[in-house]
């Protein structure tokens, strides 16, 4: 990220919750009831679209603690990667050490900035590329699609996660309320807006969900950038970088309206997984979350 206290922000978010971000991964989170297992899902998918394309190597942007990438190099693929957080790199490092990887292949970047990744080309460029979790992030999507392509050979793939924007619709919260007015009705008189937000006051939970602002010994998610983006409007852009044959892949279903969720847990867990590894039209409202699926033109 260019902007410097966003920048840092981001960075120091991660270095600060790096310790434990591999638990997001274990298999068991379900039915311990630690926590809802998403992007353990995430993972299992796009491990099998990568398979099924045949690809040999691969480039992560935001490498996280490197679990990710660990699984594929033990698949036997060609890895490299890149990383914001000085923490998460020296996570990543140690994972490439365990599966016989050069740790070299993995540096701290910003993918806002192609100098800081550009001798990375070296190990490329890439037959696929992920980014998970990396463009709620950042300030200028065209730029980092475009650097992003950077780095595929073509015809390689794309697997680039978003939060998704849509999903507010669902929520019945502070999120559904900026949604109608900021997105909905852009445009719309200020005398409209102002008679629908007082309908909104009335039947929204505007208190939830409470923001998660962290503690001295974490940074809160909600205390850094991180924007949604909208599903359709999300190929248009990939086009744009350069990507073809563009395809939506739904992740982190909801059972039921979010707000709920801490009284039902279990049987709200149980519901979501039987949705998750679906593609259908629900994915548009019930899913926080998708990634994009593209070839380099």
């Amino acid at each position: 990220m260019t902007e410097s206290k966003s920048f840092e922000t981001a960075a120091n978010y991660y270095d600060s919750v790096a310790k434990n971000y591999s638990k997001q991964y274990l298999r068991d989170n379900l039915e311990t009831g630690r926590k809802y297992p998403q992007n353990y899902y995430r993972l299992q998918t796009i491990v099998q679209r990568l398979a099924a394309a045949g690809v040999r190597s691969v480039y992560e942007v935001g490498t996280g603690e490197g679990t990710p990438l660990a699984i594929l190099a033990r698949m036997g693929l060609e890895v490299a990667g890149c990383d914001i957080s000085e923490k998460m790199v020296d996570l990543t490092r140690e994972h490439m050490k365990e599966v016989n990887v050069d740790p070299n292949r993995i540096q701290w970047a910003d993918i806002e900035d192609s100098l800081t990744f550009a001798n990375q080309l070296l190990f490329g460029p890439f037959d696929a590329l992920i980014a998970l979790g990396v463009m709620p992030h950042v300030a200028k999507d065209n730029l980092v699609l475009g650097n992003m392509r950077m780095l595929l050979k073509k015809g390689g793939r794309i697997h680039v996660e978003f939060r998704n924007k849509l999903f507010s619709l669902f929520t019945f919260n502070r999120f559904t309320k900026e949604f109608i007015l900021d997105d909905l009705l852009s445009g719309v008189s200020s005398k409209v807006k102002a008679e629908v937000e007082k309908e909104l006051d009335q039947r929204l939970s505007l208190d939830l969900p409470r923001p998660r602002m962290g503690s001295d010994a974490e940074i809160g998610y909600d205390a850094i950038r991180a924007r949604y983006h909208n599903p359709f409007e999300v190929p248009e852009l990939m086009e744009k970088a350069g990507f073809i044959d563009i395809k939506i892949h739904w992740y982190h279903y909801h059972s039921a309206l979010p707000l709920v969720e801490d009284r039902i847990k279990q049987e709200f867990w149980e519901e979501a997984s039987k949705m998750e590894h679906t593609s259908s039209w629900k994915g548009y409202f019930l899913c926080s979350a998708f990634w994009i699926e593209a070839k380099a033109a």
